[in-house]
């Protein structure tokens, strides 16, 4: 089993700054790619941002060049920095990460959701 922990949600002024942290924990053995869905009224949960084993990384086209996922993988951890937020981009944040465990057992795994306001 792996479990995902999601951190550092809150609210903030338009404008303004967050960083996400998200740490897994469990019989981890590799990390395939971990990222952040975003769950925002009127639509459905989206791919916000991912970053792969190699290190490529994917934005949603409305972050771009605003958030910034990286990772430490040592800490099995990985991190959205949000810069210039917007009101729109209020919801609630989920992590994401696809593992092999040590048993060889490839999974998915979800955070529980950290809630992030945007006030105009």
């Amino acid at each position: 089993q792996v479990q995902l922990v999601e951190s550092g949600g809150g609210l903030v002024q338009a404008g303004g700054s967050l960083r996400l942290s998200c740490v897994a924990s469990g019989s981890i053995f590799s990390i395939n790619r971990m990222g952040w869905y975003r769950q925002t009224p009127g639509n459905q949960r989206e791919l916000v941002a991912l970053i792969r084993s190699g290190g490529s990384t994917h934005y949603v086209d409305s972050v771009k060049g605003r958030f910034t996922i990286s990772r430490d993988n040592a800490k099995n951890t990985a991190y959205l920095q949000m810069n210039s937020l917007k009101p729109e981009d209020t919801g609630v944040y989920y992590c994401y990460g696809n593992f092999v465990r040590r048993d060889w057992q490839t999974i998915d795994a979800w955070g529980q959701g950290t809630q992030v306001t945007v006030s105009s």
